[in-house]
């Protein structure tokens, strides 16, 4: 998952590029890979301690991997808390499309979500 986020937003041209492709990578991933995202993702996951660490690892790892993606002259701390909240709100969307078995366009999913974050960022200050 991380190395289809990182291949998409690596030459983006700007912002809005890096946002829809770091995005529409994560929901092709979860498209793709729907036994692995419940494996990860699925309530049951964060009931066993050790595995829910595990979890917890994976969602810093791609939030780690986002903050420095948000150049809006924020510090590193607001980045993160930023960068969290995308991993947030791209995990609630595929916990339904994956949980309720719908078929979905990930990059459909991924440019409407990317709207939405985009709106969101443009009105984020330092």
């Amino acid at each position: 998952m991380l190395e289809a986020i990182g291949k998409a937003t690596h030459n983006a041209r700007d912002g809005r590029s890096q946002t829809e492709g770091g995005i529409v990578a994560y929901f092709e991933w979860v498209a793709n890979h729907r036994d692995e995202f419940v494996l990860l993702f699925g309530s049951g996951a964060r009931r066993d301690e050790e595995f829910a660490t595990a979890v917890r690892k994976v969602e810093r790892n791609v939030a780690e991997a986002i903050a420095p993606l948000i150049d809006a002259g924020l510090d590193p701390q607001h980045q993160r808390r930023l960068a969290y909240a995308l991993v947030g709100m791209s995990e609630g969307v595929s916990r339904h499309l994956v949980m309720n078995g719908d078929d979905f366009n990930p990059r459909e999913v991924g440019a409407q979500l990317a709207n939405l974050a985009w709106a969101g960022l443009r009105g984020v200050q330092p």
